[in-house]
């Protein structure tokens, strides 16, 4: 974790900050190791601190050796000040989309001369480009559920319900050894595939309509994304049409998207495919985004995002079509930028 402080102290330089406080559950597991779902960072130029309870106090001394171990009890108001001032700290940084209000007001009441200001995103755009550990962690998420949705399309057969398959296919990414799903399992048939979020129900799955499954795999803390549309039994007359415009809207991202480009201008090139095909008002979603430790996270791509293209960042490429009371398609694989262009992950066939 040594060269991850490195940036992070860099930044805080930048950001003309003495410290700042770590709140953010995946930030936290970043820059320390530490996989307890309740603790802070403070980190300095000189000191790295972990604030924990009792119950994660053995948890922390093995998985974070780098950082000095505290134990705290109480809320984070209670303790806060007094460790902030074994650092002789002024200027310190908070995340501001994790902490709340409420807590803030009570951090400024406690915290003196200390001046607590408010961060967006630092650790957040750290994580974005991925180091050679992580990349690995992430293609180990990827082979499963590659393999697991390779072994559970053939089991997939009209008279199921979405549940039953969701059920499945959970099955399949444990057994080959996902975490707990980064996710819940999306199944959507028929009509329920115009959903981009659709939850499975009880509705039974049937022949010559369109199937979305969306799935992910959990490794070591790293996730994998993945959606394949499908077709049990006879295709409509519509299937063919949207699906081979979709699958050529994300061959063009793929072939075309190159570092330096803004999340716009990369979601551009497969929205442009989808409207020249007549299908522009159904593409309602950005064209992917960042996953790591968690499932969605920067960069963004999509019609408003500023966020510019970097070698090692990982995201996904998703372009679909959703018609109401018909159904959807979409397509997603995960990549990598490598030497200024992508490289695709994600290795589950499609349709031909």
């Amino acid at each position: 974790m040594t060269h991850r402080l490195e940036r992070l102290r860099q930044r805080l330089g930048e950001e003309e900050l003495d410290a700042i406080l770590i709140s953010q559950g995946e930030n936290r597991r970043y820059l320390s190791g530490f996989t307890g779902s309740a603790g802070f960072l403070l980190i300095s130029q000189q000191h790295a601190i972990l604030a924990t309870d009792f119950r994660y106090i053995e948890q922390a001394k093995r998985q974070a050796p780098d950082f000095d171990i505290v134990q705290i009890e109480g809320e984070l108001p209670k303790w806060f000040s007094n460790l902030a001032s074994s650092l002789r700290a002024k200027k310190i940084g908070f995340e501001a989309k994790d902490l709340s209000f409420a807590t803030y007001r009570k951090l400024v009441a406690t915290a003196g001369k200390k001046e607590l200001l408010p961060t967006e995103e630092i650790v957040e755009s750290l994580r974005a480009v991925k180091d050679e550990e992580e990349l690995e962690l992430i293609m180990k998420a990827v082979g499963i559920s590659d393999a697991a949705f390779e072994e559970s399309a053939p089991m997939l057969h009209p008279g199921m319900t979405e549940k039953e398959a969701a059920w499945e296919i959970e099955r399949l990414l444990r057994e080959k050894g996902s975490e707990s799903v980064p996710f819940d399992i999306i199944v959507a048939s028929g009509p329920d595939s115009a959903l981009p979020h659709h939850q499975p129900t009880d509705r039974t799955i049937l022949s010559g309509e369109p199937l979305i499954i969306d799935m992910g795999a959990r490794f070591a803390g790293y996730s994998s994304d993945l959606s394949r549309t499908i077709c049990l039994g006879n295709e409509d007359k519509n299937f063919g049409k949207v699906y081979d415009l979709v699958l050529g809207a994300q061959l063009t991202a793929i072939a075309t998207i190159e570092a330096g480009m803004s999340g716009e201008q990369a979601d551009s090139l497969a929205r442009t495919v989808i409207e020249q095909g007549g299908y522009g008002e159904n593409f309602g979603h950005g064209l992917g985004h960042g996953i790591g430790l968690a499932p969605h996270e920067a960069p963004r791509l999509g019609r408003d995002s500023k966020d510019v293209l970097a070698e090692g960042m990982v995201f996904t490429i998703e372009p679909s079509i959703y018609i109401s009371g018909w159904g959807g398609v979409r397509i997603e694989d995960m990549v990598v930028l490598e030497k200024g262009r992508v490289r695709v992950l994600s290795e589950a066939k499609k349709i031909d």
